[in-house]
């Protein structure tokens, strides 16, 4: 029994120092070989390298198959230093999606003496450029396998980018293993936010297909490695990397910027992901946790004052794609924008946005001064400036529809009502579309003159706001007069004339900040009051801009009123207004119909609210 135990011992002895010598000769010919060159190597060399030894796997027993070790030892090791290669030999690992200007990458890091090593379309491109190559599979001595789902992910691949170079224990390792070290990787990330968000849209398994796993796990390890690998992401970056390269001094912050830039694409990457899948399964608006992609499109002069510092950000967002609006707004002639002139065309855009008919919007600081429908743009023009002529000079004009050579001329010239004699000077003009004649018009007013080209806004979009230390989340405000009743609760039934000027005026009122009261008739605003902290104010305000107009007019409320008898609904019927349109639901809702009856006013209720802060 004990003599069976010791052939036994004897017998594992010999097998584990058969494995040892095996797994040696295995590692020093593959990191001889991966020493020797990183230039695409003979066919037949590379299929006895890696096509022999992707057999030689250790069995449960700790014993080698027989033909694999066979095999280990008739092959024949170049005499090479792994170590004076991992250290001497530039590497530089590309993978693109995107190939804009790949060749003129290839060829000047081939010329700075690197060896590119690549992947499938990569490689090929780059060959096709006339840039020798190195394919990934010859270093990881395995094929891309799963339909292209693993390719880089090997030890070969993330031990040459993770290794810290100041680190003896990271750099014996390689030794040990054959691995060789990356100085540079670049790599883009599979389209998927152009797939999701183009016209049609995509498969719910396309989607997953495009799904980048390699590309981002590479770059976030080099960008985690930064120190030793630089990271780049964005072709735009190519011709800073060739200079620095070329400049053979390191610069951490160079280092730290492109890193920062690496970690942003993935994160950007990672949320589109993140939404997109939220949409395929839940689908509601609130996520538990959700991230908003943010471009720089410009810095901006200043912020809401000289003293703030300022930019401003597009929103990439899978559901800002289409959304329209002033972020993707064309911008024809004229200064600069500046950071309150974002804001008004913003509100300038959203409110006229709003009309169906032809219509013009007046904007100053944010609230609408003016607003006005006509069959003819050029009379609602007019109309819309002649509502509060003082506010609206120095404004943002708006408009629902094309802007030809007459309208231009007509913006170019219009005198001031307060004097029939001052032109009309506006900050902006913004519509959906211009003619040539009507550009080549409006870029002779002046020469500051902004000229925007906006898409419309799309409803149901998800609104935000920041308070101090979070942000608020809400639906859009979208609801028209056709989405809802509007009420008769008074004695006196409104003719339709009325009826639509209270659907006019609550349409206006929705864009005044709040309090807000506006009067309107024949679809054309004639007094508006916005932000007082109680609604009899801006009452008064909206009746002295109105004026002697104000007989038989609309009134829109943006909430209900509190009090009625000698206050704002008392004041008004006082006043000769028509129709008053509210919400309704104050506990002296009461009040306000009597009052209303007593003066023979219409009242109607909306049941909804438009606060606006």
């Amino acid at each position: 029994m004990f003599g069976a135990a010791a052939a036994s011992s004897a017998s594992t002895t010999a097998a584990t120092a058969s494995t040892a010598h095996a797994v040696n000769t295995f590692t020093t010919v593959r990191r001889a070989f991966l020493s020797s060159t990183f230039t695409s190597p003979s066919p037949s060399y590379h299929s006895i390298v890696c096509g022999r030894f992707r057999f030689l796997t250790l069995r449960s027993n700790n014993t080698l198959s027989t033909k694999a070790m066979a095999d280990s030892q008739t092959i024949a090791v170049p005499k090479h230093d792994s170590q004076s290669s991992a250290a001497g030999n530039k590497q530089v690992l590309i993978s693109l999606s995107d190939k804009k200007d790949l060749a003129l990458l290839g060829n000047g890091l081939q010329e700075l003496g690197y060896t590119i090593v690549s992947t499938g379309g990569t490689a090929s491109a780059l060959e096709n450029a006339g840039v020798s190559v190195t394919k990934v599979e010859q270093l990881t001595c395995f094929p891309e396998m799963l339909d292209g789902r693993v390719k880089t992910l090997h030890p070969n691949i993330h031990g040459g980018i993770l290794a810290r170079r100041d680190q003896k224990h990271h750099m014996e390792a390689l030794n040990e293993h054959g691995i060789g070290t990356f100085d540079v990787v670049v790599v883009n990330l599979y389209p998927f936010y152009d797939k999701v968000t183009s016209t049609g849209g995509i498969s719910f398994e396309d989607g997953i297909e495009n799904i980048d796993i390699g590309g981002p796990a590479m770059i976030r390890a080099a960008a985690k490695n930064h120190k030793d690998v630089l990271v780049v992401v964005d072709s735009q970056d190519y011709p800073a990397l060739l200079e620095f390269l070329k400049g053979g001094q390191d610069d951490q912050q160079f280092r730290r910027k492109l890193a920062w830039k690496a970690f942003q694409h993935v994160a950007s990457y990672d949320s589109a992901v993140s939404e997109w899948l939220w949409k395929q399964t839940v689908g509601d608006k609130f996520p538990p946790n959700f991230t908003v992609p943010l471009s720089l499109k410009s810095s901006l002069r200043y912020g809401e004052n000289p003293h703030q510092k300022a930019a401003f950000y597009v929103d990439k967002s899978i559901s800002e794609v289409n959304a329209g609006g002033i972020a993707t707004a064309i911008q024809h002639h004229g200064k600069e924008m500046s950071y309150n002139n974002y804001l008004d065309a913003d509100a300038a855009w959203n409110c006229v946005s709003e009309f169906k008919n032809p219509t013009c919007v007046v904007v100053k600081h944010t609230n609408p001064c003016g607003v006005a429908s006509r069959d003819d743009i050029l009379e609602a023009y007019r109309l819309a400036v002649k509502a509060d002529p003082v506010s609206a000079f120095g404004g943002i004009v708006a408009f629902n529809i094309e802007v030809d050579e007459a309208l231009a001329k007509e913006i170019r010239e219009f005198r001031s009502p307060t004097d029939g004699e001052t032109r009309m000077f506006y900050e902006i003009v913004v519509a959906p579309k211009y003619t040539e004649k009507g550009l080549e018009v409006l870029r002779g007013k002046s020469k500051t003159l902004r000229i925007l080209e906006a898409k419309k806004n799309e409803k149901g979009k998800l609104s935000l706001r920041q308070v101090g230390g979070g942000w608020l989340a809400q639906d859009s405000d979208d609801l028209t007069p056709q989405d809802i009743e509007f009420n008769v609760v008074s004695e006196k039934k409104p003719q339709d004339s009325e009826l639509s000027d209270a659907e006019f005026a609550w349409l206006c009122v929705k864009h005044v900040k709040s309090n807000a009261i506006v009067i309107a008739k024949d679809n054309r605003m004639l007094g508006m009051g916005s932000g007082q902290p109680n609604r009899r104010e801006s009452l008064r305000i909206a009746l002295g801009k109105a004026g002697d107009e104000v007989k038989g007019a609309a009134l829109a409320s943006d909430a209900f009123f509190p009090f009625a008898w000698k206050d704002a609904v008392e004041e008004a019927c006082e006043s000769g207004i028509g129709i008053i349109a509210e919400p309704g639901g104050s506990i002296r809702d009461g009040d306000a119909i009597d009052c209303c009856n007593k003066y023979g006013v219409s009242l109607v209720f909306t049941n909804v609210r438009h606060f606006r802060h």
